[in-house]
């Protein structure tokens, strides 16, 4: 298993308290294959710095969780195809650590 940070931004029409309980479904996948989520991190609704689909704002949500790289892949095209997810990033952590 390997450990994976997921920041996905949500649309900001979508009511905040919404956001958790659907990434938690989203996690199902990955402890449905074996793997643990540690964290689910809702950073609250912030200023784009540029517009997406434009929209100037979105819900920052941050997830740590640990998994194969199979599992990491279908839940980033999982989350892809929901049209209130405005974007995701799938990055593993100890790959940016100054030695």
């Amino acid at each position: 298993m390997r450990h994976y940070e997921l920041m996905v931004l949500v649309d900001p029409e979508v009511d905040e308290r919404t956001v958790e309980p659907t990434l938690g479904k989203y996690m199902e996948l990955v402890k449905k294959d074996g793997g643990t989520v540690d964290e689910i991190d809702i950073w609250g609704r912030r200023q784009l710095t540029f517009e997406i689909q434009k929209k100037t704002e979105a819900i920052y949500a941050v997830v740590n969780f640990h998994s194969t790289p199979e599992s990491a892949k279908e839940l980033d095209r999982l989350l892809r195809l929901n049209e209130t997810i405005l974007r995701t990033k799938i990055i593993r952590p100890e790959e940016f650590k100054v030695a």
